[in-house]
């Protein structure tokens, strides 16, 4: 009788993801598939309500059609949805990082700072959300902030006129006017990326740094090599949180959009036909991400 042969410490490791990622696993074969293969039925069917029920009929890519060449906004919500969260990834990532370095330092009330910069992620959730979107008064006063100063002066034309008589290169100066028009959705999507970059920089051992302080090193070397790479996997775990949280938060203009096609409309196949576009976009993205980062970051273990 032949013994079992040895793990080793890699196939133990890989064992042991499967064993932690298993409910998931079982719980996407359970729940997910089955759901997902009706979602691609609807998409090549037109949904008839009935008083018996529903009747499907085959319709091929018609629905498809509908969604790019007949649809009147589907095609531009899409475009600007797309665009306007590519545009703010590197926004959002800059700024949690800087709030999470200057989060790690140590000062006087650095718990209630912490305590502030999460408060965004209460603030989105349930019923608060539907109170700050239903908030009529707060939506004016946010308005009349981002858009015209007292005098009725345009605030953010004068910005673009002084950066532009600056010389500052046109590109540099719409992504800051972009970043600038939408701060408050930045910060508000930033709290938990923060978070999980000020636990990437608590977890770096102090020995690390005490070494390079005996070898000279100065703190801005000590940065880039050795915080920047530590936590570079961080980075590319905060890009794909971020583009999953953009394409799927409650102030989607595209999902509120496909949800009204498929309850208001009673355009069930047209819209789940966009549903499907949508995440087919929502895939490209984290693909071309993972693409593009997965070669440039460090993992310790390597």
């Amino acid at each position: 009788m032949k013994l079992l042969p040895r793990l080793t410490l890699s196939r133990k490791r890989a064992l042991w993801g499967v064993v932690f990622t298993s409910p998931f696993i079982i719980g996407f074969l359970l729940f997910f598939v089955k759901p997902m293969y009706e979602s691609v039925r609807y998409c090549f069917h037109q949904m008839e309500v009935t008083q018996n029920g529903f009747n499907m009929v085959y319709i091929g890519w018609d629905n498809f059609k509908y969604a790019f060449r007949t649809d009147p906004e589907f095609m531009r919500l899409f475009t600007e949805t797309v665009i306007a969260i590519l545009t703010n990834i590197p926004t959002i990532i800059i700024f949690s990082f800087f709030a999470a370095t200057v989060l790690n330092q140590e000062f006087r009330g650095r718990g209630l700072a912490r305590v502030i910069f999460f408060l965004p992620v209460i603030l989105r959730s349930g019923i608060i959300a539907e109170i700050e979107a239903s908030d009529r008064l707060t939506q004016a006063l946010t308005l009349n902030f981002l858009g015209t100063s007292g005098d009725g002066v345009s605030v953010t034309r004068f910005a673009l006129a002084l950066f532009r008589n600056l010389r500052i290169p046109v590109g540099f100066v719409t992504f800051i006017s972009a970043a600038v028009g939408s701060i408050g959705q930045i910060i508000s999507a930033s709290a938990i990326p923060i978070i999980i970059f000020l636990a990437g920089l608590q977890s770096i051992p102090d020995s690390f740094f005490e070494a390079s302080k005996i070898e000279g090193a100065t703190m801005w070397e000590s940065f880039w090599k050795i915080t920047f790479p530590l936590i570079s996997p961080l980075f590319l775990t905060n890009i794909v949180y971020i583009i999953v949280d953009s394409f799927t938060a409650p102030g989607n203009q595209l999902v509120s959009y496909i949800s009204r096609m498929a309850w208001g409309r009673n355009l069930y196949g047209a819209s789940v036909a966009m549903t499907w576009v949508y995440f087919g976009a929502i895939a490209l993205v984290l693909a071309l991400v993972f693409l593009i980062f997965s070669r440039r970051v460090f993992y310790m273990g390597d």
